[in-house]
């Protein structure tokens, strides 16, 4: 008769011999959620940071949207035009006749009317924040030929910023911060009749086109912040006594 203590012992020594370490398939198994788990950790962090500059851009998109909005809703007493980030003074701001670099008087007025409230509005938060320059275009008509119309072209743009700047007459001009503004944000342009409208008197139109900075643009200016403005050096170079140096025409 056999002993029922027998299968017990041989049952005891065949789990003893079972291998400690897990089986081939076990171990890539576990490889393969730490490489899923790594994945979902990567794939996380780049989704944080596209959402991160998708919501930057568009609060910096909404902020310049905001301050043109503003600037177009202050342009409309003066029949001043706001097309996108371009400012047209329209049909007061046009040169009345071919190859005149200088302003008429209503054009001088209309001018020094509108640059103040534009100043104001480019110093609010949102401008202070994303302005970057103001290109000054003073348009010439197909008339003439090319360079002719290039070197007028520049001469209109400078024109203005000549009456920009200007030591003010009183009860008229800008003040000496809004001048300190224009020597530093405002700059030239000279488009020739590149931009052509439907007429000759049309064409010959001043626009002021406005920039904005970019996020990498902030980020720059955050690294590497530019060296305070000479103030006094500034003051001297807008000298009262300085007439424009363009020949009348």
């Amino acid at each position: 008769m056999l002993s029922l203590q027998q299968p017990a012992r041989r049952r005891s020594r065949e789990e003893g011999e079972k291998p400690f370490w897990i089986s081939f398939s076990d171990l890539m198994s576990a490889l393969m959620v730490l490489f899923l788990v790594a994945m979902s950790v990567a794939l996380l962090a780049v989704t944080k940071k596209q959402s991160e500059e998708e919501r930057e851009e568009k609060d910096r998109g909404e902020a310049i949207a905001r301050l043109m909005g503003e600037i177009r809703q202050s342009a409309i007493a003066d029949g001043v035009r706001v097309t996108d980030r371009t400012i047209d003074f329209g049909p007061r701001g046009q040169f009345e006749r071919e190859g005149q670099n200088t302003l008429s008087p209503q054009q001088r007025e209309l001018v020094l009317k509108f640059t103040p409230q534009l100043l104001a509005k480019l110093r609010s938060p949102d401008g202070a924040k994303w302005f970057k320059r103001a290109v000054v275009e003073g348009y010439a008509s197909r008339t003439g030929t090319y360079l002719f119309n290039l070197n007028l072209s520049l001469e209109r743009s400078e024109r203005v910023l000549c009456e920009l700047l200007r030591e003010p007459r009183p009860g008229e001009g800008l003040s000496l911060d809004d001048r300190k503004l224009i020597a530093t944000r405002f700059f030239v342009g000279g488009a020739s009749f590149n931009s052509l409208r439907d007429t000759l008197d049309a064409s010959r139109r001043i626009e002021f086109k406005l920039e904005f900075k970019t996020r990498q643009d902030l980020k720059d200016e955050a690294a590497n912040p530019s060296p305070p403005i000479d103030d006094e050096a500034l003051v001297k170079a807008l000298d009262p006594r300085e007439r424009c140096p363009i020949q009348d025409r």
